[in-house]
């Protein structure tokens, strides 16, 4: 894989995780679940911002950055915050995932953003309730 195409796949699952979170926030309550919310509309300002910069990556790699799709197939039973809670730990867990395959295609300043990113991911399966893990985004190491 090269790093053109490890961007490629980092800016398809930004796409996917950004239209899930809006889903998710639509489906939490801010009054019921301030602290859910709160956690919900904090990932998707960094999804989104985290897929405004891999558009500029990779362009700066030259090539033409991968569109979204129209949708994306969401699990029609998240509608408790128990739920979407398990919904935005894993769709930070599959974040986790895609970085570090950039981070082992790339160098230098790419390399650091999406270790920084992957990072990022990885602690905030905490902050939604998720568990530690010893090897995020490798689950094969566990």
């Amino acid at each position: 894989m090269s790093v053109l195409d490890a961007l490629q796949a980092a800016l398809a699952e930004e796409h996917a995780t950004l239209w899930t979170y809006g889903v998710l926030g639509a489906r939490t309550s801010q009054t019921a679940s301030p602290a859910l919310y709160d956690a919900v509309t904090a990932a998707y300002r960094r999804h989104r911002s985290r897929r405004d910069q891999l558009r500029l990556m990779v362009r700066d790699a030259g090539g033409e950055p991968v569109a979204a799709a129209v949708a994306y197939e969401v699990d029609g039973a998240l509608v408790r915050a128990p739920q979407v809670q398990r919904a935005a730990v894993g769709l930070e867990s599959a974040g986790v995932e895609t970085l570090l395959a950039l981070v082992a295609q790339s160098s230098g300043e790419v390399r650091e953003w999406a270790l920084t990113e992957a990072t990022w991911s990885a602690v905030w399966q905490l902050e939604l309730g998720g568990t530690a893990e010893t090897w995020p985004g490798a689950p094969e190491l566990d």
